[in-house]
């Protein structure tokens, strides 16, 4: 068999550039699969989201006034933003909702004295406390029950993988997935069957 045929022989290395290339697309690769899947799911560092009804000062109170009410530290404003689009949404159709939004934002406003967004976190939570039970306060609590918590990105944060029916049921997905709580002793369980 002649050698003629055959492709000459590749050296057994690649340039410095491609390597690099290589190695670079395979960090970026790792970094974009191991981050955070909030960080996949939100629309942006930025809450900014277009309001229709609501103006910019009252949207950026109420986001405050939620986070206070629900607190969570790493939790990105993004999803904060979706009670304030909730509310902004039900106010085209509601102008009484819209009034009472404004109002209970002057009424924060001026309770600390000028700008309550310019108040240190513990003014505003004190405001945030005085006015807990009043309708302003419970518009926000009850809307952010439902759009804090049931979106894709809150519950990427707090590690829920959502129903399971739809995907076969909790059996086999998820149903022996409690790594947070301690292995229960072995008596707890119940016998083998043979």
């Amino acid at each position: 068999m002649s050698n003629s045929s055959l492709a000459p022989e590749q050296p057994d290395f690649q340039p410095a550039r491609r390597r690099f290339l290589a190695g670079a697309a395979a960090l970026g690769g790792t970094l974009w699969a191991t981050s955070t899947a909030l960080v996949a799911l939100a629309p942006s560092c930025a809450w900014a989201l277009p309001l229709g009804t609501l103006d910019a000062h009252t949207g950026q109170t109420i986001l405050t006034v939620t986070r206070h009410i629900f607190p969570h530290a790493k939790l990105d404003d993004a999803v904060y933003a979706l009670v304030v689009k909730a509310l902004d949404e039900a106010a085209k159709t509601d102008l009484a909702l819209g009034k009472m939004l404004q109002a209970g934002v002057v009424a924060l406003d001026a309770a600390a004295g000028g700008d309550w967004l310019a108040l240190p976190p513990a003014g505003q939570l004190a405001e945030v406390t005085r006015i807990a039970g009043q309708p302003f306060f419970e518009k926000i609590r009850s809307t952010a029950v439902v759009a804090l918590y049931n979106n894709d990105m809150a519950f990427a944060h707090f590690g829920y993988e959502g129903e399971s029916f739809s995907k076969g049921g909790y059996l086999n997905r998820g149903f022996n997935d409690l790594q947070w709580l301690p292995a229960p002793p072995a008596a707890a369980s119940p016998a083998k069957w043979p």
